[in-house]
């Protein structure tokens, strides 16, 4: 088994050595890193090329927020779990909609962080629909829904029918087994769709689906149709 390769980005070196002996003494984890900045770590991402960075959103100098749509820019980007001490930060959301693939909360268990690398590096959100829509609620208040909203239903007509069905599952939180139980489809099938979506609209991972699909309206246009 190859060893999930992690590197840690926190100002706070308590919490990077913390971090390290949690989640290091794992069969599949290997620390390969730490930063104390944005900076450090997009320096770092180049020399060790870590999978997921485990990223705190509140640092001096670059902050994660920065960092990480830096990182999600590149060609290779490794995926990104925000850290936060917030349940819903407005932050959170735009790390999420630079690309992270999730958040956890600093005072999660040990047990819960680990699992979230791992869902990470095997393509899956750490996000749960409920999540998103409470991001999304808070966020969205006196910045403009409505244009939002134009330019995210722009963007979703490039779809067809079966792919929009496809994206309004992702954001409902559905694995890839439970959309194709759902759709009549093969799990290949699934996969297929979720790779050809986020080539047409230019996304990096399912949580900007489901962000897009929220911000397009499609989860009210289809709430009657859960499986």
């Amino acid at each position: 088994m190859t060893a999930i390769r992690l590197l840690l980005v926190d100002d706070d070196p308590l919490v990077r050595a913390g971090l390290a002996l949690m989640l290091g003494g794992a069969d599949d984890v290997e620390i390969v890193g730490e930063a104390a900045d944005g900076d450090e770590a997009g320096a770092l991402v180049d020399r060790t090329r870590p999978d997921v960075v485990l990223m705190d959103i509140r640092m001096p100098g670059v902050d994660g927020l920065t960092a990480t749509e830096r990182l999600r820019g590149r060609a290779d980007a490794p995926q990104v779990v925000v850290l936060t001490t917030f349940h819903a930060d407005e932050q959170v959301l735009r790390a999420l909609r630079a690309g992270a693939a999730g958040f956890v909360l600093k005072d999660t268990p040990p047990a819960e962080i680990l699992d979230a690398v791992r869902r990470v590096a095997a393509g899956e959100p750490v996000l749960s629909p409920a999540v998103t829509r409470r991001l999304m609620q808070r966020a969205v208040a006196g910045t403009g829904p409505d244009a939002r909203r134009t330019r995210a239903r722009a963007r979703v007509e490039t779809l067809n029918d079966r792919e929009r069905e496809v994206a309004v599952a992702v954001g409902r939180g559905m694995a890839n087994a439970d959309i194709a139980a759902h759709l009549f489809m093969s799990v290949a099938t699934v996969k297929a769709h979720v790779s050809r979506i986020l080539a047409k609209l230019g996304l990096g991972n399912r949580v900007q689906i489901a962000l897009l699909a929220y911000d397009a309206g499609l989860l009210d246009e289809y709430q009657d149709d859960t499986p």
